[in-house]
Formats: C-alpha cells, sequence, structure tokens
C-alpha cells in the first residue's frame, strides 16, 4: 500500500454520483473558497492538480467547487485527531455536510470524520500503530464493522507476528473511500467508477501574510 491523501469534502449531494458525472470546476467559486479559508495568507495560482493526487505538500492547496461538492486537499486536514481540523473549515460547510478523510501510508496512518449540517460531530475515527486509537467519537459506520469485529483475512496474513489492531488502517481507510466517496486509491476497482484525473482541482501557493 502507498496511497496518502488529506482532504475535505463539502457535500449538498451524493459524493459519488457527483464525482461519476466528472463534474467542470468553477474557478471563480473556488477562488473566493478559497480566499474565504485562508484570509490571511497570500494565494497565488500554481498549476492544476486532480483528485487522483490529494496529498499536497504543506504551502500548498488543491481545491475545486463544483455543483453539489466542494474539495479541498490540504495538510490542513492531515491532524491525528480528524476534530482539530481548525474551526474555520468546519464554518465553511454553511448547512452542508462536511467529510474528512486523511491517511498516510508510511506510518499506517488513517483517520476521517463526518459533521453533520448543523456543525456536530456524527463520526470522528482515527488511530496509528505507533499511537493507538488517537480518536474515537460517535457510533461506528456499517463499513467500519468488518474492521472493527477483526478483519480474517489480515489476521491469517500476520502468520503469528505481532500488530496493535486486528485489522489494516489503510484497508479501513480504503473502504471509507468507496462507502463514502465511491472510490479508491488502491485495490478495487469498478466500471462505473470516476476518472479521477478528470476532476480538476485548481493548485494555490498558499503563504502567510
Amino acid at each position: 500500500m502507498g496511497a496518502k491523501d488529506w482532504m475535505l469534502f463539502y457535500a449538498s449531494d451524493d459524493v459519488s454520483k457527483v464525482l461519476r458525472s466528472s463534474p467542470k470546476i468553477d474557478r471563480e467559486a473556488t477562488t473566493a473558497l478559497m480566499q474565504r479559508l485562508y484570509p490571511s495568507h497570500n494565494l497565488r495560482p500554481i498549476p492544476d492538480g486532480c483528485l487522483d493526487v490529494a496529498n499536497p505538500p504543506a504551502g500548498e492547496v488543491y481545491a475545486g467547487v463544483f455543483p453539489g461538492l466542494s474539495i479541498v486537499c490540504t495538510r490542513d486536514a492531515a491532524n491525528d485527531a480528524p476534530t482539530d481540523l481548525d474551526p474555520r473549515f468546519v464554518r465553511e460547510a454553511a448547512g452542508r455536510t462536511l467529510y474528512l478523510h486523511a491517511m498516510h501510508s508510511v506510518v499506517d496512518f488513517f483517520a476521517y470524520a463526518i459533521w453533520e449540517p448543523d456543525g456536530t460531530v456524527r463520526r470522528a475515527f482515527s488511530l496509528a500503530p505507533d499511537s493507538g486509537v488517537i480518536e474515537d467519537i460517535g457510533t461506528p459506520l456499517p463499513f467500519e464493522e468488518k474492521y472493527l469485529a477483526g478483519d480474517p483475512e489480515f489476521l491469517a496474513s500476520l502468520d503469528g507476528d505481532d500488530y496493535p489492531f486486528r485489522f489494516h488502517p489503510l484497508d479501513l481507510a480504503e473502504e471509507a473511500l468507496r462507502s463514502l466517496f465511491g472510490f479508491n486509491y488502491e485495490g478495487l476497482y469498478l466500471d462505473d467508477d470516476p476518472n479521477l484525473e478528470e476532476i480538476v482541482l485548481a493548485g494555490y501557493a498558499v503563504t502567510p501574510r
């Protein structure tokens, strides 16, 4: 496994449905979104990215506003505890559902969270082998159940080796992508999956003033 991402989805429609439509970016609305999220920063355009690469380095952000969905890929979403997300990102949801998804394959880290349209946390969960379970808020969603109960395939693969969890965090991370957004970065691919390279995101260099 080698996937990494740190991203926010602001949804007023079904995320997977929007992505499967290969929506076109609204650049003016995207710049306005970035100005709201980074009011004390200078924003400089850099070459476009796409949803296929959602792990920009510090100082760069990729974002896109689409009908029914806004996406922001930023290191600001890569906190150990997802509810440590800066409140300005939650306020931006403004009546929409906010999803956070972050994973880092080098350290087997995974985090996700869902905020309701009124800003309350429905679910937040994060973990890494070196830290254990970092945050666990709300009722686990159905896609988590197989893993939290112990993934038989993963347990068999250990062949007696020690591992702090009864499942692999990145397996759960990919299951979250599939369940919440309708795609995977690694592993499962379905015929009607969105083409992530067609989901264009505008790039910005973000520098504090």
